[in-house]
């Protein structure tokens, strides 16, 4: 997360190189917050998370959280998923 930092990046590259950082917006759409979880779920962190946990109510209580945090920030009325998001787009370029 703290690559979406401008204070983080500039403490990490400083005067080496220039920063250009821009916010962006992106909007998430599935078919079904159930689609984002099959989806999210094949590969990446929550693929990793998931193998991890043992217990199958650690396991339940974890995707119990995630739909209700897609419920938070959902805001389709027919069924599918549409997600407003906000990134930071960053371009480093080392300086000579």
């Amino acid at each position: 997360m703290l690559w979406g930092n401008r204070a983080h990046l500039d403490a990490l590259f400083g005067s080496r190189a220039t920063i250009v950082a821009e916010s962006r917006n992106f909007v998430f759409r599935y078919k079904s917050p159930e689609h984002w979880f099959e989806v999210f779920c094949s590969y990446g962190a929550l693929l990793k998370a998931f193998e991890e946990i043992d217990d199958p109510q650690a396991r339940a209580a974890l995707e119990a959280d995630l739909y209700a945090l897609l419920a938070d920030f959902n805001i389709a009325m027919d069924g599918t998923l549409v997600v407003p998001s906000e990134y930071l787009e960053v371009v480093i370029t080392k300086r000579r």
